[in-house]
Protein backbone atom coordinates (compact mmCIF):
# COMPACT_ATOMS: atom_id res chain seq x y z
CA UNK A 1 0.00 0.00 0.00
CA UNK A 2 1.46 3.33 -1.02
CA UNK A 3 2.36 6.38 1.33
CA UNK A 4 -1.09 7.91 2.69
CA UNK A 5 -0.92 11.82 2.22
CA UNK A 6 -1.50 14.18 4.43
CA UNK A 7 -4.45 16.35 3.74
CA UNK A 8 -5.82 18.86 5.79
CA UNK A 9 -10.32 18.94 5.57
CA UNK A 10 -10.16 22.22 3.29
CA UNK A 11 -7.14 20.02 1.19
CA UNK A 12 -10.15 17.21 0.99
CA UNK A 13 -12.57 20.15 0.33
CA UNK A 14 -10.46 21.64 -2.83
CA UNK A 15 -9.50 18.10 -3.74
CA UNK A 16 -13.31 16.98 -3.54
CA UNK A 17 -14.71 20.16 -5.45
CA UNK A 18 -11.85 20.16 -8.12
CA UNK A 19 -13.19 16.71 -8.94
CA UNK A 20 -16.84 17.40 -8.80
CA UNK A 21 -16.39 20.03 -11.26
CA UNK A 22 -13.85 18.00 -13.49
CA UNK A 23 -16.55 15.12 -13.90
CA UNK A 24 -19.03 17.95 -14.79
CA UNK A 25 -16.65 19.50 -17.47
CA UNK A 26 -16.53 15.68 -18.72
CA UNK A 27 -20.20 15.29 -18.81
CA UNK A 28 -20.72 19.10 -20.61
CA UNK A 29 -18.26 17.18 -23.35
CA UNK A 30 -20.29 14.12 -23.92
CA UNK A 31 -23.61 16.66 -23.86
CA UNK A 32 -22.29 19.15 -25.99
CA UNK A 33 -21.73 16.20 -28.39
CA UNK A 34 -24.91 15.19 -28.21
CA UNK A 35 -26.47 17.77 -29.11
CA UNK A 36 -24.16 18.38 -31.87
CA UNK A 37 -25.58 14.92 -33.16
CA UNK A 38 -28.78 15.89 -32.47
CA UNK A 39 -28.41 18.73 -34.55
CA UNK A 40 -27.78 16.93 -38.04
CA UNK A 41 -29.30 13.62 -37.04
CA UNK A 42 -29.73 11.54 -40.30
CA UNK A 43 -29.22 14.65 -42.33
CA UNK A 44 -28.36 12.09 -45.60
CA UNK A 45 -31.92 11.42 -45.48
CA UNK A 46 -32.22 14.61 -47.51
CA UNK A 47 -29.20 13.82 -50.14
CA UNK A 48 -30.02 12.92 -53.85
CA UNK A 49 -28.94 9.39 -52.98
CA UNK A 50 -31.45 8.96 -50.20
CA UNK A 51 -34.24 11.37 -50.74
CA UNK A 52 -36.80 10.02 -53.51
CA UNK A 53 -36.28 6.29 -51.55
CA UNK A 54 -37.53 7.46 -48.26
CA UNK A 55 -40.16 9.01 -49.85
CA UNK A 56 -41.42 6.12 -51.61
CA UNK A 57 -40.79 4.04 -48.54
CA UNK A 58 -41.61 5.77 -45.40
CA UNK A 59 -46.11 4.98 -46.11
CA UNK A 60 -45.56 1.54 -46.99
CA UNK A 61 -43.05 0.79 -43.76
CA UNK A 62 -45.48 2.69 -41.52
CA UNK A 63 -47.78 -0.09 -42.06
CA UNK A 64 -45.48 -2.96 -41.18
CA UNK A 65 -44.13 -4.48 -38.75
CA UNK A 66 -41.10 -3.77 -37.46
CA UNK A 67 -38.55 -7.64 -38.29
CA UNK A 68 -41.04 -9.21 -40.32
CA UNK A 69 -41.15 -10.33 -43.76
CA UNK A 70 -42.84 -7.60 -45.17
CA UNK A 71 -40.55 -4.79 -43.28
CA UNK A 72 -37.81 -6.82 -44.86
CA UNK A 73 -39.25 -7.18 -48.40
CA UNK A 74 -39.99 -3.26 -48.06
CA UNK A 75 -36.25 -2.58 -47.38
CA UNK A 76 -34.94 -4.56 -49.86
CA UNK A 77 -36.63 -1.83 -52.37
CA UNK A 78 -34.68 0.79 -51.23
CA UNK A 79 -31.30 -0.97 -50.52
CA UNK A 80 -28.79 1.30 -52.49
CA UNK A 81 -30.38 4.59 -50.42
CA UNK A 82 -29.84 2.27 -47.19
CA UNK A 83 -26.54 1.01 -47.60
CA UNK A 84 -25.66 5.79 -48.22
CA UNK A 85 -27.31 6.14 -44.98
CA UNK A 86 -25.48 3.52 -43.19
CA UNK A 87 -22.38 4.30 -44.37
CA UNK A 88 -22.77 8.28 -43.78
CA UNK A 89 -24.33 7.78 -40.06
CA UNK A 90 -22.18 6.20 -37.39
CA UNK A 91 -25.26 5.98 -34.95
CA UNK A 92 -26.38 2.63 -37.42
CA UNK A 93 -24.38 -0.80 -36.62
CA UNK A 94 -23.95 -1.28 -39.94
CA UNK A 95 -21.47 1.80 -40.31
CA UNK A 96 -18.77 0.17 -38.59
CA UNK A 97 -16.94 -3.11 -39.81
CA UNK A 98 -17.25 -5.24 -36.20
CA UNK A 99 -20.92 -3.83 -35.98
CA UNK A 100 -22.29 -2.98 -32.87
CA UNK A 101 -19.00 -3.66 -31.01
CA UNK A 102 -17.64 -1.16 -33.26
CA UNK A 103 -19.85 1.78 -31.56
CA UNK A 104 -19.09 3.95 -28.62
CA UNK A 105 -21.19 5.30 -26.12
CA UNK A 106 -22.61 8.42 -28.25
CA UNK A 107 -23.19 6.40 -31.16
CA UNK A 108 -25.19 3.80 -28.92
CA UNK A 109 -26.84 7.06 -27.22
CA UNK A 110 -28.05 8.30 -30.56
CA UNK A 111 -28.91 4.90 -32.21
CA UNK A 112 -31.05 3.94 -29.13
CA UNK A 113 -33.25 7.35 -29.75
CA UNK A 114 -33.41 6.59 -33.41
CA UNK A 115 -34.84 3.38 -32.21
CA UNK A 116 -37.22 5.02 -30.15
CA UNK A 117 -38.09 7.80 -32.54
CA UNK A 118 -38.19 4.71 -35.45
CA UNK A 119 -41.59 3.20 -33.30
CA UNK A 120 -43.58 6.21 -33.27
CA UNK A 121 -43.80 6.20 -37.03
CA UNK A 122 -44.90 2.43 -37.48
CA UNK A 123 -48.51 1.80 -36.33
CA UNK A 124 -47.10 -0.73 -34.04
CA UNK A 125 -43.72 0.27 -33.08
CA UNK A 126 -43.16 -1.78 -29.77
CA UNK A 127 -39.65 -0.13 -28.66
CA UNK A 128 -38.90 -3.42 -26.37
CA UNK A 129 -39.82 -5.77 -29.24
CA UNK A 130 -37.23 -3.31 -31.36
CA UNK A 131 -34.29 -4.01 -28.85
CA UNK A 132 -35.23 -7.72 -28.67
CA UNK A 133 -35.12 -7.88 -32.52
CA UNK A 134 -32.37 -6.21 -32.59
CA UNK A 135 -30.59 -8.61 -30.31
CA UNK A 136 -30.21 -11.45 -32.61
CA UNK A 137 -29.71 -8.79 -35.44
CA UNK A 138 -27.13 -7.19 -34.56
CA UNK A 139 -25.59 -9.85 -32.01
CA UNK A 140 -25.41 -8.39 -28.25
CA UNK A 141 -26.23 -10.22 -25.31
CA UNK A 142 -29.38 -9.88 -23.20
CA UNK A 143 -27.02 -8.09 -20.39
CA UNK A 144 -26.37 -5.65 -23.29
CA UNK A 145 -30.43 -5.57 -24.28
CA UNK A 146 -31.05 -5.05 -20.39
CA UNK A 147 -28.64 -1.86 -20.09
CA UNK A 148 -30.84 -0.26 -23.46
CA UNK A 149 -33.66 -1.30 -22.08
CA UNK A 150 -33.00 0.35 -18.68
CA UNK A 151 -31.74 3.31 -20.35
CA UNK A 152 -34.73 3.53 -22.32
CA UNK A 153 -37.14 3.31 -19.21
CA UNK A 154 -35.00 5.93 -17.69
CA UNK A 155 -36.81 8.48 -20.13
CA UNK A 156 -39.93 6.93 -19.86
CA UNK A 157 -40.04 5.35 -22.98
CA UNK A 158 -41.19 1.79 -21.84
CA UNK A 159 -43.39 1.35 -18.57
CA UNK A 160 -41.42 1.53 -15.19
CA UNK A 161 -43.96 -0.93 -14.01
CA UNK A 162 -42.36 -3.36 -16.63
CA UNK A 163 -39.77 -5.31 -15.53
CA UNK A 164 -36.58 -6.85 -18.27
CA UNK A 165 -36.98 -10.41 -17.77
CA UNK A 166 -40.27 -10.59 -18.23
CA UNK A 167 -40.41 -8.04 -21.36
CA UNK A 168 -37.37 -10.08 -22.79
CA UNK A 169 -39.63 -13.49 -22.29
CA UNK A 170 -42.73 -12.01 -23.93
CA UNK A 171 -40.77 -10.25 -26.94
CA UNK A 172 -38.53 -13.21 -27.52
CA UNK A 173 -41.72 -15.53 -27.46
CA UNK A 174 -43.85 -12.93 -29.41
CA UNK A 175 -40.66 -12.72 -32.17
CA UNK A 176 -40.04 -16.22 -32.02
CA UNK A 177 -43.70 -17.09 -33.41
CA UNK A 178 -43.48 -14.33 -36.03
Amino acid sequence: MGEQKTMTRDDVMRSTLAHVRRVGSLLGDCAFDLIKRANCHDDSKFSPEEFEAFVEATPRLAGTTYGSDEYRESLKLIRPALDHHNAHNRHHPEHHADGIKGMNLLDLIEMLCDWKAATERHNDGCLTRSIIINAERFGYSPDFARMLWKTAQSFGWIDPEHEFDDAWATATEAVGSS
